[in-house]
């Protein structure tokens, strides 16, 4: 079963979503939109963080996901 980290640093403003290992992180780069890309060696995406993001204080980050056929 594949696992989904999620992780939002309230100090840095930034949410990361690892959906490979963290571990095999070879290069980020950034959009341009503030999301910076985690590649692996083969340059597939392993994760991302979105910067600048904020919350109001005591609100919970709800988080959803959907399964699709490849």
């Amino acid at each position: 079963m594949a696992q989904v980290k999620v992780y939002y640093d309230r100090e840095g403003n930034t949410l990361t979503v690892w959906f490979g290992d963290p571990a095999n992180e070879y290069v980020a780069e950034e959009t341009g939109d503030e999301i910076v890309l985690m590649k692996d060696r083969d340059g597939k995406v392993i994760g991302f963080e979105k910067l600048n993001f904020t919350g109001h204080v005591g609100d919970a980050i709800k988080v959803a996901f959907e399964t699709v056929a490849v």
